[in-house]
C-alpha cells in the first residue's frame, strides 16, 4: 500500500485540504470558508476521515502567529492572531487526536517554501525567501537548507519600512504595528487606502507604484539581512502582472549596485520570481510537510 500525505493550507480567507504525494499525484482537494475554529477545523476532520485511504501523516502550514516550540504547553496553537476567534486555538493537537496520525505544523509561508524547493523554483537552493501577499503579508524560507525558525517563526510582514505620510497619509492598518510592510501594503491597505479592492485596480493605476515601492522597501531589508540566493513573491496581490516588474526595478534601484554578485546585480527577473507551484504552493507544501513528519523522532 502506498504512503499518502494529508495537506491542509489554514489561510486567514480559506482553508485547503488535499491528499496526494507530489503535484502530479493529488487524488482529493476542498476548499471551504475560515469560519470559527470549531466549524473550521471540524469540516478539515471530516474530510480527511471520509478518504477511503488511510494516511501516513498530515502536515498544516497555517496562518499565525504560531508556537512551534515542541516543549511549549501551547505547542501547535495558534497564538496572539488577528483573526477574531482563534486567538490561542489548539490546532494541532486537536487534528493528531482526532485523526491519530503524526501532525506537522509551520506557518503557511514556510510549507509554500518547502513546496517550491521540493518541486518549484527553490529546487537545488539552500538559502531563499518565500514573500506572500494577500490578505496579510508573511515571510519564510530556508537558511542553510532548513526551514527559519528560532525564538518564534519569521514575521517579514511586520518588519518597519520608511513611511513618508505627506506622500501617503494613510495610516496602515495593522492592528499591532499600525504602518509596518503589511499595514501599508496588504490586500486590505491598498482597499481601504484607494477605496476599492486590488484586482479592480488598472495597471496604471499609481496605487501600483506605490505598492512597489513598499514591497521592494521590505524585500531589500531581507536580502541584506538574510542574503538569499533567490526571492520568491506571491499571493492574491501579485495577481496585477504590472507589479512585479516594478518590484524588481525598485529592488535594483535601493540595493544600489552595493550587493555585486549575480543575479541580484544583473538580472533582477531571475532573483525575483513568481512561485512555480502558483497558488497551490501552499497546499502542496503542506503534503511536503507531512512527508517530513514521519521522520521526526
Amino acid at each position: 500500500m502506498r504512503s499518502l500525505y494529508g495537506g491542509i493550507e489554514a489561510g486567514g480567507t480559506k482553508f485547503v485540504c488535499a491528499v496526494g504525494t507530489c503535484p502530479d499525484d493529488v487524488s482529493a482537494e476542498v476548499r471551504f470558508a475560515t469560519t470559527t475554529p470549531s466549524e473550521t477545523i471540524g469540516r478539515t476532520i471530516d474530510f480527511f476521515r471520509e478518504r477511503p485511504e488511510p494516511l501516513t501523516a498530515i502536515g498544516i502550514g497555517s496562518f499565525g502567529p504560531l508556537d512551534l516550540n515542541p516543549d511549549s504547553p501551547t505547542y501547535g496553537y495558534i497564538t496572539t492572531t488577528t483573526k477574531t476567534g482563534w486567538t490561542n486555538t489548539n490546532f494541532a493537537g486537536v487534528l493528531q487526536e482526532a485523526l491519530n496520525v503524526p501532525v506537522l505544523l509551520d506557518t503557511d509561508v514556510n510549507a509554500a517554501a518547502l513546496g517550491e524547493h521540493k518541486w518549484g523554483v527553490a529546487q537545488g537552493l539552500d538559502t531563499f525567501i518565500y514573500l506572500t501577499v494577500g490578505t496579510g503579508i508573511g515571510g519564510g524560507g530556508m537558511v542553510n537548507g532548513h526551514l527559519i525558525h528560532g525564538l518564534s517563526h519569521p514575521e517579514m510582514g511586520h518588519v518597519y519600512i520608511p513611511h513618508d505620510p505627506v506622500r501617503d497619509p494613510y495610516p496602515g492598518c495593522c492592528l499591532y504595528h499600525g504602518d509596518c510592510l503589511e499595514g501599508l501594503a496588504c490586500g486590505p491597505a491598498i482597499e481601504e487606502r484607494w477605496g476599492q479592492p486590488p484586482e479592480t485596480l488598472p495597471a496604471d493605476h499609481s496605487a501600483w507604484r506605490l505598492e512597489a515601492r513598499y514591497l521592494a522597501l521590505g524585500l531589500v531589508n531581507i536580502i541584506f539581512a538574510l542574503s538569499p540566493q533567490r526571492v520568491i513573491i506571491g499571493g492574491g496581490v501579485l495577481q496585477q502582472e504590472s507589479l512585479l516588474p516594478m518590484v524588481r526595478k525598485n529592488v535594483h534601484e535601493l540595493i544600489h549596485d552595493f550587493v555585486p554578485v549575480p543575479p541580484l546585480s544583473n538580472d533582477t527577473d531571475s532573483y525575483i520570481v513568481l512561485p512555480a507551484l502558483g497558488q497551490k504552493a501552499g497546499v502542496l507544501g503542506a503534503i511536503a510537510l507531512a512527508q517530513q513528519a514521519i521522520s521526526l523522532p
